[in-house]
C-alpha cells in the first residue's frame, strides 16, 4: 500500500463525488471532472471524505498513491481550479487572444498559432506580455502552458523567449572579444 494513497481525499465544500463501477465523476462549482480507476483500486465516499483502497497484491500498490492523487487533482480542480502563467520577453514579442485562438507574435514570418482548448479560459495581460491559462483540470491546465511554451522556450543567452513566471532562466555569457 501506498503512503499517498492512505490518507483520505477531503471533499471540499459543494463539492461531490459519484462512483459508476471504476469511474469516479465530481461535480463542483467550475465544472464536473471523471476519471477510471485502475481495475484492482477502489473508492467510497465516508464522512465527507473519499477513500481510496486497494487489492492487496502488490501490483496494484503504485496505482494506488497515482489514483488518490487524481481524485484529490479533481477535487481541487473543481472546487478553487488550477492556473499556469507565462511570461513572454522579447523585442516585439507579445500574444493577441482572437476568439478562441491565440496569435503569438515571436519574430518568425508569420504569428503561432495556439487553438484554445474547450475547459480552458486563457487571458493576456500587460499589453500582451503576460498569458494566464485557468481551468479545472490540472492536466489540461499543464499541457496548454506547455505547448504555448514549446513555440518559443527561454534562450540561456539574451533570456527572450516564453517562460513560466517565476520560471529562472540560467544565464550563460557568450562570446569573448579576444
Amino acid at each position: 500500500m501506498s503512503r499517498i494513497g492512505k490518507e483520505p481525499v477531503k471533499l471540499a465544500e459543494g463539492v461531490t463525488a459519484a462512483f459508476a463501477g471504476q469511474t469516479i465523476t465530481v461535480k463542483g462549482a467550475l465544472g464536473e471532472l471523471s476519471h477510471t480507476m485502475h481495475e484492482g483500486i477502489s473508492a467510497e465516499v465516508k464522512e465527507g471524505n473519499i477513500i481510496v483502497s486497494c487489492a492487496d497484491d502488490k501490483a496494484f500498490g503504485a496505482f494506488h498513491g497515482l489514483s488518490r492523487s487524481l481524485i484529490n487533482n479533481m477535487v481541487i480542480g473543481v472546487s478553487k481550479g488550477f492556473q499556469k502563467q507565462l511570461s513572454i520577453e522579447g523585442t516585439g514579442f507579445k500574444a493577441v487572444l482572437k476568439g478562441s485562438e491565440l496569435l503569438l507574435s515571436l519574430g518568425f514570418a508569420s504569428p503561432k498559432v495556439y487553438v484554445i482548448p474547450a475547459g480552458l479560459t486563457v487571458t493576456v495581460e500587460n499589453d500582451g506580455l503576460q498569458v494566464t491559462i485557468k481551468g479545472c483540470d490540472k492536466q489540461m491546465v499543464g499541457e496548454a502552458a506547455a505547448r504555448i511554451r514549446s513555440y518559443y522556450p527561454a534562450e540561456p543567452y539574451k533570456g527572450k523567449g516564453i517562460k513560466y513566471v517565476g520560471e529562472h532562466i540560467r544565464r550563460k555569457q557568450g562570446k569573448k572579444v579576444a
